[in-house]
């Protein structure tokens, strides 16, 4: 029970440390300190700025984009393509499991067990791809479109399998599509707050997020679902409806999924040669550089605010002296 409330304590000690770095921000961005001059004056405020303004006039990569300028640039565009067609891909070999299964002649127990090994194999992804494409990104320059890539293409393996099966295929199916599914969702999301910034990023992330329910619908309800009916409609009908029992139930289906993410693959290179001069410079100097900043603020208005108190008190010895 206590492990399940170590995630809740790291998550309350972040937001502590993140609440008080914003009480700071706040109270130094707010005065603007002098030491030469020893007074403070209030910053002139900063002309604001329509939320339709520059959106064709898009800042470089890495500033903080309006949420119009992301969605409207070509980044984003093959971004979003590429999410709808690799996690669409995914979704639907996840969505349609057990289904699977049954078609294939695994037993129930078997089934249980592919949906199972999916969702452990889902987290590794998720936690190995944060750390491989940040030790990679930060050693060599190896940029995250370029392993999201790869994830593409090692998908392609599991939509084979289910395609063109033999015997237990299914078990090497199920790792390498959840594994797969886990490893592009954080790189995903990854790109779209190093390239177009954290300012507006909620939006961006969740705008990133209906590429889960547009993708899913285009290949799992357009794609699998018309497939599936059909060759179930060869089979003929009975008590529980339509079914579909052997192999080429899925055959059409996930050869299309097959091509699809050979087609994201193929995508994802044109924004890895888009981003190219982007990655392999220093992706985190602005934020090293905000950091460094808001230190040097701070420490000069410690400076200020300790040498305005020693003033005070020689003053106020010097009164007492001359009494």
């Amino acid at each position: 029970m206590g492990l399940l409330l170590i995630p809740l304590f790291i998550a309350i000690r972040e937001e502590l440390v993140q609440w008080n770095l914003t009480r700071i921000t706040r109270f130094v961005k707010s005065q603007t300190v002098t030491i030469h001059n020893r007074f403070i004056s209030t910053p002139l405020p900063t002309p604001k700025t329509s939320f339709f303004e520059n959106v064709f006039n898009k800042p470089e990569r890495g500033e903080d984009y309006t949420f119009l300028q992301a969605i409207l640039s070509i980044d984003m565009f093959i971004l979003y393509l590429t999410m709808i067609i690799g996690i669409g891909s995914s979704f639907t070999a996840i969505d349609n499991l057990a289904q699977i299964g049954e078609s294939h002649g695994y037993s129930t127990e078997s089934i249980d067990l592919i949906i199972s090994i999916v969702s452990i194999f889902n987290f590794f992804g998720r936690i190995f791809s944060g750390f491989a494409s940040e030790i990679l990104l930060e050693k060599f320059k190896f940029p995250r479109p370029l392993m999201l890539t790869f994830t593409l293409l090692i998908s392609c393996i599991g939509h084979i399998l289910v395609a063109f099966p033999f015997h237990h295929s299914l078990y090497i199916a199920s790792v390498i599509i959840g594994f797969c599914l886990g490893s592009q969702i954080p790189l995903y999301f990854a790109m779209i707050s190093e390239i177009f910034g954290l300012k507006h990023y909620s939006l961006l992330y969740n705008f990133g997020q209906l590429s889960c329910p547009v993708g899913s619908y285009v290949l799992n309800v357009l794609v699998a679902g018309r497939f599936y009916d059909e060759e179930a409609k060869m089979v003929g009908n009975n008590s529980i409806g339509f079914t579909c029992k052997g192999e080429l139930c899925y055959r059409n289906s996930f050869a299309i999924l097959t091509g699809m993410s050979l087609l994201g693959a193929v995508i994802s290179l044109i924004l890895v040669k888009r981003t190219n001069e982007f990655y392999s410079g220093d992706i985190y100097k602005k934020f090293r550089e905000d950091m460094d900043s808001l230190k040097t603020e701070v420490e000069l208005y410690t400076i200020d605010t300790k040498i305005e108190s020693d003033s005070v008190n020689v003053g106020s010895q010097s009164t007492d002296t001359s009494m």
